[in-house]
């Protein structure tokens, strides 16, 4: 279908084959700097606005920060975080998406950083909300009063948190992204500069604690609907003697996989896929000229009664070996993207994910209102309009 949006007239191909077409990407046919149409201005030159030669430089420089080893190493980091934020927490009502994306911040800057936002942990939390939620605006000038404005007062908030702390990382490299971007050289041999350090790191930052929190959020909204899969899942993890998990202890909290999976079909956290058309093409009959933009939606294609059993309903099993709906094609569940550009940080986000669930299962009973449902908000990335108020009950 095709609609006119953000001033721009948009090509939606919907269902599994077009998310194929796009994300495999044969003959570079499509550029990921269309994403500047709309966060541009907040987020020049993170790894997702990049195409072809320099985003590969790019994804491989920042590979390393990824690796197995690196993984293995952030897990048994954020470890005593996850705790320490948990013993923090009051019981009784709460708004926990505020409390999950400030750990999930504090996780992502202890990790990438090597430091903890302090005491500007608030003003970074909403300055990525607002340059976030800018890129939708339908004002797109910095008015008084409007979404455009936040975001670009956010986004200079955040500049000078980065800016400031690079002159200490190139004194003193640590073993953190930050500290590899700031060693980083070009194929030309010149380190990367300032801004592109920057830039990556605010990128890398938003969307490490971001798509994790909305995830939380909706495995937590889902299991307190559920509470016979929250007990499930407390049964898993109480089944591993510990609350401070291995990396091998992952693979065992198989029924927390099952919901995390159907959680993501459920809210695809980035719910649209924009891409700019390079040169003339086709598919299935629809022909695209160049300069074109088209999307792909891994939210709609989640939800497609000819592949997804009633797909409104919560329903983790449908992930299970001896139905495996998702496996019936390899592009019909994207939510980390695909081809060259699939989310570089899945693994990260898997672990962080689970690390947090785990540790909060134990600790407590979470619980809302009969009958309650969260609304979303669709500013941007999908959030919990309400932020999803429930009620934590300690467990003895």
């Amino acid at each position: 279908m095709r609609i006119n949006a953000f001033g721009i007239q948009i090509h939606f191909l919907l269902g599994p084959d077009a998310n194929q077409f796009v994300f495999q990407n044969r003959g570079n046919l499509f550029a990921n700097a269309r994403w500047n149409h709309f966060v541009g201005p907040f987020f020049p030159r993170g790894l997702m606005l990049l195409d072809f030669d320099e985003h590969r430089l790019h994804r491989r420089i920042m590979n390393a920060a990824f690796s197995h080893e690196a993984l293995v190493g952030y897990f048994e980091q954020m470890q005593q975080t996850i705790g320490n934020e948990l013993s923090s927490w009051t019981t009784g009502p709460c708004l926990l998406f505020k409390r999950l994306k400030a750990m999930t911040l504090n996780i992502g800057s202890e990790v990438f950083v090597g430091q903890t936002p302090g005491a500007e942990a608030d003003a970074v939390n909403a300055a990525f909300l607002d340059a976030v939620q800018a890129a939708t605006s339908i004002i797109r000038l910095p008015l008084p009063g409007t979404r455009w404005r936040a975001g670009i007062q956010g986004r200079a908030l955040l500049e000078r948190h980065f800016l400031a702390a690079i002159p200490n990382q190139r004194r003193r490299p640590r073993n953190d992204l930050f500290s590899r971007l700031c060693e980083a050289r070009t194929e030309d041999g010149e380190l990367f500069s300032d801004e592109d350090v920057v830039n990556h790191m605010i990128f890398v930052l938003m969307a490490a604690h971001d798509t994790s929190t909305i995830t939380l959020s909706n495995m937590v909204y889902q299991l307190a609907r559920h509470p016979e899969w929250q007990e499930r899942l407390r049964a898993e993890s109480r089944a591993l003697g510990t609350a401070t998990l291995a990396y091998a202890d992952l693979d065992q909290l198989e029924s927390m996989t099952l919901v995390m999976k159907e959680a993501l079909r459920l809210c695809a956290p980035v719910p649209i896929l924009p891409r700019g058309v390079t040169a003339d093409c086709a598919f299935k009959g629809l022909r695209l000229k160049a300069g074109a933009t088209v999307a792909v939606s891994p939210w709609l294609t989640h939800y497609l009664p000819a592949y997804w059993r009633e797909p409104e309903r919560f329903d983790p099993l449908r992930f299970a070996a001896d139905r495996a709906e998702d496996k019936q094609h390899a592009f019909l569940w994207t939510p980390f993207g695909g081809g060259a550009h699939k989310c570089l940080g899945l693994h990260f986000g898997t672990m962080e994910v689970k690390a947090i669930l785990h540790q909060l299962l134990l600790r407590y009973r979470i619980t809302v209102v009969d009958g309650y449902v969260m609304p979303q908000d669709f500013t941007s990335l999908p959030i919990p309009k309400d932020r999803l108020p429930v009620r934590l009950e300690a467990l003895h």
